[in-house]
């Protein structure tokens, strides 16, 4: 039996932060232990470790993040080593604190040679790879799939279909960026965004919105709703994404969504609410102060009691410390630490983590705060320091 105490600590749990220490058996929370003295270690202990006042929190639990992709592509046209890539988007995050992720995948292509042509095929290869380094033991933390199901693309049933139980899909997300509504409601951010990341003219950019709009009324309908289905099947968790009115929700909540990712008005969020389904927000938009497509801020659902999760989005460090953003908005770190925590884990129906109590998973952060600022000291995941 291996046995570590991970104490003199200020323990975030779900109702308030205490002194304390955690006790760590084979991988499992096996105490908490309230008192701001270092317990005797009895018989046994392996370790003992003084955590010299500083927090101690559940790992976090990230849904939704671009990160892979951005180490796979680091540049546009640069296509990077998928192990490599891997591996560092992994390392990455346990240095962020991130002890379980659902890696985003987009599936749903548009096959051509125009400039929408990084929207190729990738992720079924990618998935296999992703779990053969896992099956070797070699990463530091512990991965799902979230399955980005573009439904205004050609392909999209073909490569929904070639995944199955064994593929550990934990979420499957409803995408719908046809421009001139939902994230690109606005035209003009669209170009900002396409235009500067892709150096196309606008004859260019005109042509690639007319192209999506055609996908959409082609295949978006009927796409949709087989997305639904195949979610049901693999038996994973159905988020919508970008839902902008309360007619988007209703639809969300027909087809079973139990998580909305980044609603764009105060509207939807509240819908959502109303609904039973999970609100979640970027991480950059909170320390950015406001969407980088114009849309409604992180900080203005917080306050009004409508931001249920954060998601790193495209910057995993942005995670713990948008959970400390919110501690100071609603004064409660509790709280905030269950958007990254808690939350997360019982949106993605994971039951096992989340939370600093006995019997479960020992995945465990220590951070301290510089101000406002996190600084993340050292984590474990299933009770092993990675």
């Amino acid at each position: 039996m291996t046995r570590t105490i991970l104490a003199n600590a200020r323990l975030i749990l779900p109702e308030a932060v205490i002194p304390g220490a955690v006790v760590i058996e084979n991988g499992i929370i096996a105490a908490v232990q309230p008192g701001e003295t270092l317990p005797a270690p009895g018989p046994g202990d392996a370790v003992l470790l003084d955590m010299a006042g500083d927090f101690l929190a559940p790992g976090l639990v990230e849904l939704h993040t671009d990160n892979l992709e951005r180490h796979m592509r680091p540049r546009p046209g640069v296509n990077w080593p998928h192990a490599g890539a891997i591996l560092a988007h992994d390392a990455e995050l346990a240095g962020c604190g991130i002890t379980t992720v659902f890696d985003a995948m987009r599936v749903g292509s548009i096959p051509n040679d125009g400039p929408d042509d990084d929207y190729d095929k990738y992720a079924r290869e990618l998935a296999h790879e992703l779990a053969a380094i896992r099956d070797r033991g070699v990463l530091r933390i512990s991965h799902f799939l979230h399955l980005r199901a573009e439904i205004c693309s050609e392909t999209l049933l073909a490569e929904l279909d070639e995944f199955g139980p064994e593929d550990r899909v934990g979420i499957i997300s409803l995408m719908d960026h046809t421009p001139g509504q939902r994230q690109f409601r606005d035209i003009a951010k669209l170009a900002q965004y396409v235009q500067g990341k892709y150096k196309l003219s606008d004859a260019e950019f005109a042509d690639h919105v007319a192209r999506l709009k055609e996908l959409r009324a082609r295949f978006g309908d009927r796409h949709e709703a087989a997305a639904v289905q195949i979610a049901h099947r693999l038996g994973a968790v159905l988020a919508s994404h970008d839902d902008t009115t309360a007619e988007h929700v209703a639809v969300s909540a027909g087809h079973g969504v139990r998580l909305a990712e980044f609603p764009t008005t105060p509207e939807a969020a509240a819908a959502c609410h109303d609904h039973g389904i999970m609100v979640m927000m970027g991480a950059p938009n909170l320390i950015r102060g406001g969407s980088h497509s114009g849309n409604v801020s992180a900080a203005e659902l917080a306050r009004a009691g409508l931001l249920d999760i954060l998601s790193s989005d495209y910057v995993p460090s942005a995670l713990l410390a948008g959970a400390m953003m919110l501690a100071a908005i609603w004064d409660d770190l509790p709280r905030a630490m269950a958007t990254v925590t808690a939350n997360p884990a019982r949106a993605a129906g994971l039951d096992d983590r989340g939370r600093l109590e006995p019997g479960l998973r020992a995945d465990v952060i220590r951070f301290a705060a510089m101000e406002q600022t996190p600084v993340l000291r050292e984590t474990w995941v299933r009770g092993r320091r990675v």
